[in-house]
């Protein structure tokens, strides 16, 4: 017999879909929506916490740039996204962390169907949700054995939605060995990123960063902290990186939207401190957020 399906339990939601607020995990997608099917989905994330949105603006806007790199039409303008995104965001306690999530998708496949997408049947949603910021630990690394794609390989210049099965089964590989999280090397072997989050390094009072080479999205939290980092006067660098930089790094930390800015305590077997520019990073953004 074949066994029940088990429904996950989720956070207090609230999803903008056709029209109107609807409460929970709504139904977005039925089994011939090209999106559940092939893939033809894109998203972005922004957050509130403490009561403060940063740059949900950029965040709206990036959205929109992915629809229109990955062949989807924005139905919706930047403003539109915001003015709702603000809505969504008063149906919450002030105090929530709360993950904001616009999502643009295809519901047919070209031509009567197939493989290539219908960008006249795009679809949309805003869905915005409890998701407790999660908070500076112990976090170990490792070199990953799989790569990111380069633009001729994959839709890197959006954010989307099939890009990450690939994130996925990086961390499910470091896992497998103890490990949390992983640094993700492309074609050519440098460093670009985690399997999740954007990547820094200190050495020798300065702090290095990949370079934003095509393979992976430069987010908007990693361009934040460059440049907060930059105005305080740290030499911040974007170039070329090994994984032997990284083994041999004075300190690293991570910046992405769902953690913004985070400090790695291991690489390998190597035991790493949070550092001074973690810190100064950190206590830049949480600056920065609170007095936008």
């Amino acid at each position: 017999m074949p066994q029940p399906v088990r429904r996950p339990s989720f956070s207090a939601t609230w999803t903008f879909f056709e029209g109107e607020w609807r409460e929970g995990n709504v139904p977005i997608m039925g089994a011939r929506t090209h999106g559940a099917w092939l893939g033809s989905t894109i998203f972005d994330g922004a957050r509130t916490f403490e009561g403060v949105s940063p740059d949900l603006d950029l965040h709206m806007q990036r959205i929109n740039r992915s629809a229109d790199a990955f062949g989807l039409l924005p139905l919706m303008t930047p403003d539109e996204w915001l003015d709702l995104a603000r809505e969504g965001i008063s149906r919450f306690d002030k105090d929530e962390a709360l993950y904001i999530r616009p999502m643009y998708w295809a519901e047919n496949g070209a031509a009567g169907g197939g493989v290539k997408h219908d960008a006249e049947s795009t679809n949309w949603c805003l869905c915005i949700y409890e998701a407790p910021m999660p908070q500076p630990g112990n976090l170990a690394i490792t070199l990953s054995p799989f790569r990111r794609p380069g633009r001729d390989m994959a839709p890197v210049d959006a954010k989307a939605g099939c890009l990450y099965p690939n994130n996925a089964r990086a961390l499910a590989e470091a896992a497998s060995r103890g490990f949390g999280n992983c640094l993700v090397p492309d074609l050519l072997g440098n460093i670009t990123e985690l399997a999740n989050a954007n990547i820094f390094m200190a050495k020798g009072g300065e702090v290095f960063t990949p370079a934003a080479n095509g393979t992976f999205l430069s987010g908007i939290t990693r361009q934040r902290v460059i440049s907060l980092l930059r105005t305080a006067g740290v030499q911040v660098n974007e170039m070329a990186l090994t994984y032997a930089d990284f083994q041999a790094a004075d300190e690293i930390f991570s910046s992405g939207n769902f953690s913004k800015v985070m400090p790695v305590t291991r690489i390998d077997e190597r035991n790493l401190q949070p550092g001074p520019f973690y810190r100064k990073a950190r206590e830049l953004y949480w600056d920065f957020a609170h007095a936008a």
